[in-house]
């Protein structure tokens, strides 16, 4: 599916107007607020405008809001209205920019209306098609899954920030004993649940296709990474070292 013009030109001007106020508050972290927003505007947009039987629509389109809107009430709550510094990742970025950080930055965001409309493309191919049916139900169940399990790790991450005692350490609580990152896991999970239900359309497959190479190369990991060494130092180099960087999986070298 081709981005509508009113999607485009609302992306355009959501994305604009969090710049704006982020040049105020020097905190970008609302680029990822925006990308949620629009990926939830644009399932919703393409259940109404696409083809394909209507529950079938309404199916994925509920459950990509949900997802979606979760997400950003996530990282609004932990990254914007926490008021502590910066995202580690923007941080970053503004100072290898310099000079050139305000227009990069404003680049950045209006990136996100292309990048959202890349991850609709999928959501779309699965709303094509009859009625929901058995792998419609399959996909529900991962879907499931994914979010209760992405919600889980960042409410365990939260908890684990919230305590003062925790400050320089590791979290290796919950689901980050079996994984760096359970919560880009169980976020690209997420996305096989659309090539379930939409299991005869091909560009389902863009989804974790997609959501993987984000994570492992654009903006998830490497950053997030990089970010933790420089805070945690041997303490995170010993975590790489026992644990599994996404798929949950027993630490290496940990007996109990």
């Amino acid at each position: 599916m081709t981005m509508t013009v009113s999607f485009v030109a609302a992306g355009l001007l959501l994305q604009l107007a969090q710049w704006l106020v982020q040049l105020r508050t020097r905190n970008a972290a609302t680029v990822d607020v925006g990308w949620s927003v629009l990926v939830a505007g644009g399932a919703a947009q393409a259940a109404f405008l696409g083809e394909g039987d209507v529950m079938r629509r309404s199916v994925v389109a509920v459950l990509a809001v949900i997802w979606a809107l979760r997400l950003a009430t996530y990282l609004v709550r932990d990254r914007v209205l926490a008021r502590g510094p910066e995202d580690g990742r923007y941080r970053e970025l503004r100072e290898r920019w310099g000079g050139a950080a305000a227009r990069n930055v404003l680049a950045l965001y209006l990136a996100q209306v292309p990048v959202a409309g890349l991850f609709v493309i999928p959501l779309a191919a699965a709303m094509r098609g009859g009625a929901p049916d058995a792998w419609s139900v399959a996909g529900i169940v991962v879907w499931l899954i994914a979010v209760v399990g992405e919600w889980i790790a960042d409410r365990q991450l939260e908890r684990f920030r919230g305590d003062a005692r925790n400050r320089g350490e590791v979290c290796r609580a919950g689901l980050w004993r079996f994984s760096r990152h359970p919560n880009y896991f169980f976020e690209w999970l997420h996305w096989w649940a659309y090539v379930l239900i939409g299991h005869a359309a091909l560009l389902t497959l863009l989804g974790p296709a997609a959501m993987l190479l984000f994570l492992f190369r654009l903006t998830g990991m490497p950053y997030t990474e990089r970010q933790a060494l420089r805070s945690r130092g041997d303490a995170y180099r010993a975590y790489q070292r026992t644990t599994s960087a996404f798929i949950p999986w027993p630490p290496r070298g940990v007996t109990s």
